[in-house]
C-alpha cells in the first residue's frame, strides 16, 4: 500500500492529512506547530498521523507540503542580504519604485517607506544594454563587472540578483554576468536572474520580484533540504512538493530556486481544500472563510475555480507571481484585545498570542485576552471541548484575561467578551467585501465556507453579515488545508511578453507562441515523472485597451482561439472591464505578456460519506450547555459531530464539536447534515 499526505503548517497549528492512495480513504492529525522550527512540528505530526492509521512511514510516497516560511522572512525581515546587478543609470530602480501610498487619502502622513529589500550599497551597475525588441545595443564589459563583483563580495551578501534592462526580450547579457558572478562568488552563492523568475515587461516588477527570490531564498533552501534529509530518514523514496502561491505543487527542487512562487503557500492549501469539498457537496460559487490562530483568509471562488492575482502581497512587498486571490486580516483565535488609553475603543488585533504562549484559557503562560478566551468566556468554546482532542481549557483563566476589557470599558465580563466577538467579526467582514463586494460579485450568489480551527465558530455570524447562504462547515474543517495540499496537483507556468495590438497580429501568431511556452512548462512535469497523458494546459493573455498602462489577466482555450480568433479574447476583457469598473471602450485592443500553465494530474481523494439518518439528532447529544448571545443567557445543545447522520438537522443555539475545530449554530439558524457530513446552516 502507497500512502500521500498533505501537511499545512499554521502559526499555531500543524495540520496533516493521510490518503490511501488505493482506496482514497483518509487520516488526520493535528499537532502544535514549533515556529523557531516548522519541520520539528511536521515531522511530530507525521509520527502521529501514522500512528492514529497504523501505519509504517515508509509506505508513505508523496508529501505534499503548505509552508509559511518565504511569508514570515519577509514579514519578519529577517531575510539574506541581498546584492542586484543592474544596468548601468538603472542602480535606483528599488528607490524610485511605484508612486503608490497604501491607506486612504491622507496615507502619506503616516505611511513610513520600509527599506529595499537589496539595499542601495549593495547595488552596482552592468555596463552593457539591450533593446526593447532584444537587440544587444551594447556588450558586456566584463572587465569592469568583475571589478565590482569582488567589491560586493567584501561587503558579505548571501544572495545575488541579476536584472538588466529589457533582459525579457533577450537574456544573453544576464546569463554573461551570471557567468562571471560564479566565477567570483563560486557555486555555493544563490543567484536569481529575472529573466528566468518573470521574464515579463516593466523593470521594477521584474527587479522587485527578483530581489524577493534572493531575499527568501537562503531560509527556504535551508528548510526544504532539511526537511527533505529528514523524510528520506524516515520514509526513503519520498517525493516531496511545496505548494505554490497558485494552489499547485512545485517540486522541492523548484521551490528551492524560486521560492518567490510559495509566498501565498499557505493560504492557497485552504482554498484549493475548499473547492474539493464545494465539489462534492455540489456548490460552485463559494466564499472561502479561513480562520486560524493568528489570522484569517478569505477568497472568492466561482465556477468552481479560485480567483487568481497576476500580483502576490506580503506585507509591503508586492511582487509578480501569480497567486490565489486571498486576502489576509490580523485577525485569528489568537487575536489579542485591548483598549489603548488614548481612545478608550476595543481593539482587536492584528497583534497575537501565536502558539507560544497562546491564549490564557490555553493555561500555557498566557495572560493577554484573546478571541478564543472571549469564546470560552461566552460558552461557544465549552470547558467539555478538548482542542485537538486532548487540550483542556481554563474558563476562570479566561474570565479572568477578559475581565481587563471588562473593566477598562465599565461592562461585564461577558458583555465584553461579546464585543471582542462582534468586532473581530466586523474585521472579517471587511475583508470578505474586499474579494466580493469590491471586486463587482455580489456575496448573495455564493455559499460561505468556514473552516480552519476557529472559522466553523464565527462563520454562522458572517454568513449573516454577508447574506451567503448556505454557510458550509465541511468536516475537519481544521485540517481542510491539508485536504488542499494532498488534493493539488504538479503546477508550473511558462510567460513571455509580446506586446502586440489586435490589429497587428493574428490568433496564428498567438497560438503559435502558446505551443511554444506549453512545451516549455510541461518540462518540470516531465521532470517530476507526470505521464504525458496526466498533463493538461491551460493558457492567459494580459490583455490592455492601446494606450493604458494597466491590463488585466484573460483565461482561453487554445482551441478556441483558433477557431473564434481574437474577437473571443476582445469580448472577454470587455466584459471583465466592465464587471470591475462598470464601463468598456470601443478601442483596440492589444496583448502584453501570453502565459501557459501545465498541470498534473489530481490526486483520488474519496468523499466520505455518512450514513443516513432521520430528521433529529439526538443520538449526537452529548448535554445542554449555557451560551451567552446578544446579551442574555441561552441554553444551547452539544454534539458530537462524529454520531451526526445525514439529514440530521440542528436547531440553534447549538454548538457541535470535534477534534480539529468547533462549530456555532446561532439562534434562528438551523444546521443540516449532508450525504457527505458537511454541516449547511440556514436560517431557519
Amino acid at each position: 500500500m502507497s500512502y500521500r499526505l498533505g501537511v499545512d503548517v499554521g502559526g499555531t497549528f500543524t495540520d496533516l492529512l493521510l490518503v490511501d492512495e488505493k482506496t482514497g480513504n483518509i487520516h488526520t492529525a493535528k499537532v502544535p506547530s514549533t515556529p523557531h522550527d516548522s519541520s520539528i512540528g511536521v515531522l511530530n505530526g507525521i509520527e502521529r498521523v501514522c500512528r492514529n492509521a497504523g501505519i509504517d512511514p515508509t509506505a508513505i510516497t508523496h508529501v505534499m507540503h503548505g509552508t509559511t516560511v518565504a511569508t514570515n522572512t519577509i514579514l519578519e525581515g529577517s531575510g539574506a542580504k541581498v546584492g542586484l546587478v543592474t544596468t548601468k543609470g538603472y542602480r535606483q530602480v528599488l528607490q524610485i519604485a511605484r508612486s503608490f501610498v497604501p491607506g486612504g487619502l491622507g496615507g502619506w502622513v503616516i505611511y513610513n517607506k520600509s527599506l529595499p529589500l537589496a539595499p542601495l550599497a549593495l547595488t552596482i551597475e552592468a555596463d552593457e544594454r539591450v533593446g526593447a525588441k532584444g537587440d544587444i545595443v551594447s556588450k558586456l564589459k566584463v572587465g569592469a563587472l568583475e571589478r565590482e563583483l569582488k567589491r560586493l563580495k567584501k561587503k558579505g551578501i548571501e544572495a545575488l540578483t541579476i536584472s538588466l534592462i529589457n533582459s525579457f526580450a533577450n537574456p544573453a547579457n544576464e546569463k554573461a554576468v551570471a557567468k562571471v558572478a560564479r566565477k567570483v562568488f563560486g557555486r555555493g552563492m544563490p543567484i536569481s536572474l529575472s529573466s528566468e523568475v518573470v521574464p515579463e515587461m516593466q523593470e521594477y516588477e521584474r527587479t522587485i520580484t527578483t530581489v524577493a527570490n534572493s531575499y527568501v531564498r537562503p531560509k527556504v533552501e535551508k528548510y526544504v533540504r532539511n526537511l527533505t534529509r529528514e523524510l528520506k530518514k524516515r520514509m526513503q523514496d519520498v517525493q516531496l512538493h511545496v505548494l505554490r502561491s497558485d494552489g499547485g505543487l512545485a517540486s522541492a527542487k523548484a521551490a528551492e530556486a524560486y521560492p518567490v512562487n510559495l509566498l501565498m503557500s499557505g493560504p492557497a492549501g485552504g482554498v484549493s481544500g475548499a473547492i474539493w469539498v464545494a465539489k462534492q457537496a455540489g456548490f460552485e460559487n463559494i466564499l472561502t472563510f479561513d480562520m486560524g490562530g493568528t489570522s484569517t483568509d478569505v477568497a472568492l471562488v466561482q465556477h468552481g475555480k479560485a480567483q487568481l492575482r497576476r500580483e502576490t502581497t506580503v506585507g509591503d512587498v508586492v511582487v509578480r507571481a501569480s497567486s490565489v486571490d486571498v486576502r489576509t486580516v490580523g485577525a485569528g483565535g489568537g487575536s489579542i484585545a485591548h483598549v489603548p488609553e488614548l481612545t478608550g475603543a476595543l481593539r482587536v488585533g492584528p497583534q497575537s498570542a501565536g502558539a507560544d504562549p497562546g491564549p490564557a484559557a490555553y493555561a500555557k503562560g498566557g495572560e493577554l485576552p484573546t478571541v478564543t478566551d472571549a469564546n470560552v468566556v461566552l460558552g461557544y468554546l465549552p470547558t467539555e471541548v478538548r482542542l485537538g482532542g486532548d487540550m483542556k481549557l481554563r474558563k476562570d483563566l479566561a474570565e479572568k484575561a477578559v475581565k481587563t476589557i471588562g473593566d477598562a470599558l465599565g461592562l461585564s465580563v461577558k458583555e465584553a467578551a461579546e464585543g471582542i466577538v462582534a468586532l473581530v467579526n466586523e474585521n472579517m467582514y471587511g475583508a470578505l467585501r474586499l474579494v466580493s463586494v469590491e471586486q463587482g460579485y455580489d456575496p448573495r450568489d455564493f455559499a460561505l465556507m468556514g473552516f480552519g480551527g476557529a472559522g466553523p465558530l464565527h462563520a454562522n455570524a458572517l454568513g449573516r453579515l454577508t447574506n451567503a447562504w448556505p454557510v458550509i462547515i465541511p468536516p475537519g474543517p481544521g485540517v481542510l488545508c491539508a485536504y488542499g495540499d494532498a488534493t493539488t496537483r504538479v503546477r508550473d507556468e511558462a510567460s513571455r511578453t509580446f506586446i502586440q495590438r489586435f490589429s497587428r497580429t493574428s490568433a496564428k501568431d498567438l497560438a503559435k507562441l502558446c505551443r511554444q511556452l506549453a512545451a516549455q512548462a510541461a518540462k518540470t512535469l516531465d521532470a517530476e515523472g507526470v505521464p504525458k497523458k496526466d498533463q493538461t494546459t491551460t493558457y492567459e493573455c494580459d490583455i490592455r485597451y492601446h494606450g493604458q498602462g494597466l491590463s488585466l489577466t484573460v483565461p482561453f482555450a487554445i482551441e478556441e482561439l483558433e477557431k473564434q480568433g481574437l474577437d473571443l479574447l476582445g469580448k472577454q476583457f470587455d466584459a471583465m472591464h466592465e464587471q470591475l469598473f462598470t464601463f468598456a471602450l470601443d478601442a483596440d485592443k492589444e496583448v502584453v505578456n501570453v502565459r501557459a500553465v501545465a498541470q498534473g494530474r489530481p490526486t483520488k481523494v474519496s468523499a466520505q460519506s455518512v450514513g443516513k439518518g432521520s430528521s433529529s439528532p439526538a443520538a449526537a447529544r452529548i448535554t445542554d450547555v449555557k451560551v451567552f448571545i446578544e446579551g442574555r443567557d441561552r441554553k444551547a445543545g452539544l454534539y458530537d459531530r462524529g454520531k451526526l447522520k445525514a439529514g440530521n438537522v440542528i436547531a440553534g443555539p447549538a454548538i457541535v464539536q470535534e477534534m480539529d475545530s468547533t462549530t456555532l449554530i446561532l439562534p434562528g439558524h438551523e444546521g443540516k447534515v449532508d450525504d457527505f457530513g458537511n454541516i449547511l446552516i440556514n436560517p431557519a
